[in-house]
């Protein structure tokens, strides 16, 4: 995967560099599935944007400075490891291109590359694993992955494009090929 990189000197205690890795996609798309793979991949620390949310907001009401305070704790977090040297997942739809920006300048300015991996499945698959989902940190409905997708602004610059329409094997095999 290609993606501004500066090289940085820090080990990690896991074993691998320090890197930061962006999850992003819409509701039900399989970002935590690729999320977890990745973090097993590289032995990185998986920050997530529900998880951090019920955190800070045991009823999330969504507004967008809710959503600008779980986006900036979770970039927040992701920092204070990168500094300390581990790689880092983080998992969130980063629908605006903004919120993307404010990823990479995190990465920038703990001097670590910068990853952007895009989930994407086909609707009716999304619909069906969203039916099936129980005990997940998320509060995301297919009407909520319907809303996001018109409003996931485009990606402007390199990205990852992992398509989770398929079997897990095949959605693993892509997360091995960008790693």
């Amino acid at each position: 995967m290609s993606g501004e990189s500066v090289s940085t000197e820090a080990g990690s205690a896991r074993g691998s560099e320090p890197r930061l890795v962006v999850v992003c996609g819409l509701p039900g798309a399989g970002k935590t599935t690729v999320s977890e793979h990745a973090v097993d991949t590289l032995d990185a620390e998986l920050f997530r944007t529900d998880v951090v949310r019920k955190e800070l907001f045991p009823e999330p009401e969504y507004t967008p400075e809710e959503v600008r305070a779980v986006y900036d704790e979770l970039l927040a977090r992701a920092a204070a490891a990168l500094r300390d040297g581990d790689p880092v997942v983080v998992d969130g739809t980063f629908k605006e291109r903004e919120l993307r920006g404010d990823a990479r300048r995190t990465a920038e300015r703990v001097g670590v590359p910068f990853d952007l991996v895009k989930v994407e499945c086909e609707e009716d698959v999304v619909r069906e694993r969203i039916r099936a989902r129980s005990g997940d940190e998320s509060d995301a409905d297919f009407a909520i992955h319907q809303q996001f997708r018109e409003q996931f602004e485009s990606i402007a610059g390199e990205y990852a494009l992992v398509d989770n329409s398929g079997t897990l094997e095949e959605t693993l095999g892509q997360v091995n090929d960008v790693f």
